[in-house]
């Protein structure tokens, strides 16, 4: 920053014409039991991407774990409000239901639909349409994101997601397999599971990363993907949108990019594999949460 000039709305600098840091251009958040970190990469002007963090404690003391991670549709209007919104909105969601006793799917499913809601909302603000505002466009071009949430409880693991964000699961014990635990929402997708094309062939197509499902008043019909699993074994959780499994795709290559230290350090792994996607070419915001399976008791708290 050149300290000679004001910023302007767009963030940058009327003097010398550079773009200024953000609050969001880099952001970390720690817990007990869970990590997260997010960056705007190296191409792209402004981070749209959001998370959100937090451990609460189930109705018989035992530790809940969380993590919301969003991916604003760059070519949509304010897509990095849209999933500030959505991240917000899911992690208070979850943070209320799970100490009430919900199951943990159950409590995910109602966090996906919250956190549509508060992305919609959005399209329906001064604003939240372009430049125009005309309240006949304002389902075009809304607001939107996708999600993909984690709740770790005491032997069970619980992913939900709508959009092209994943989860995987990388086991302590390097010789039992990693997992992905999403399929993406996807034109992609849509062509490996109508049997139409390979998953090598529909991932080289420059349509590949299209996506069929997000949140926003411009969606289609609102279907919360969820799914629960009980893992034999400690290991990490890694949520995470494009800008990270872009370069590392697979389980098997998300696993070789996690420290094997990542359960007990999920603040390194965190950042270790925000650098991966840098190091990569960082040709998009990157964001990742690293949950420890099983949960460690720790403070409650949110962020």
């Amino acid at each position: 920053m050149c300290q000679e000039g004001t910023i302007d709305h767009d963030g940058y600098c009327d003097s010398c014409g550079h773009a200024q840091p953000r609050d969001r251009d880099h952001m970390e958040r720690e817990l007990a039991g869970v990590a997260a970190a997010s960056d705007r990469g190296l191409r792209h002007h402004r981070n749209e991407d959001a998370f959100a963090v937090s451990a609460a404690a189930l109705p018989d003391g035992s530790p809940a774990v969380l993590a919301v991670v969003c991916d604003g549709v760059s070519s949509a209007t304010r897509p990095d409000d849209a999933s500030a919104a959505a991240a917000h909105a899911a992690g208070r969601s979850l943070l209320a239901s799970l100490p009430r006793g919900t199951h943990p799917q159950q409590a995910m499913n109602e966090a996906i639909i919250a956190a549509s809601e508060a992305v919609n909302s959005l399209a329906a603000e001064p604003g939240g349409a372009g430049p125009h505002d005309d309240p006949h466009q304002r389902q075009q071009n809304a607001p939107a994101c996708t999600i993909v949430s984690a709740v770790v409880t005491p032997g069970i693991l619980t992913v939900g997601w709508i959009g092209d964000s994943r989860a995987y699961w990388v086991p302590d014990d390097r010789s039992a397999p990693p997992a992905r635990l999403t399929e993406d929402d996807s034109w992609a997708a849509q062509m490996v599971a109508a049997g139409l094309m390979s998953e090598a062939e529909a991932y080289a197509d420059e349509r590949a990363h299209a996506i069929t499902g997000w949140l926003g008043a411009d969606a289609y019909e609102l279907d919360p993907h969820t799914a629960s699993f009980k893992p034999d074994r400690p290991g990490v959780v890694v949520v995470c949108t494009d800008g990270l499994w872009n370069y590392a795709e697979s389980a098997q290559e998300m696993a070789r990019a996690v420290p094997p230290d990542a359960r007990t350090r999920p603040m390194h792994s965190a950042r270790a594999l925000v650098g991966h996607a840098l190091e990569g070419g960082g040709h998009d915001n990157v964001t990742v949460a690293v949950l420890p399976f099983p949960a460690e008791p720790g403070r409650a708290g949110s962020g």
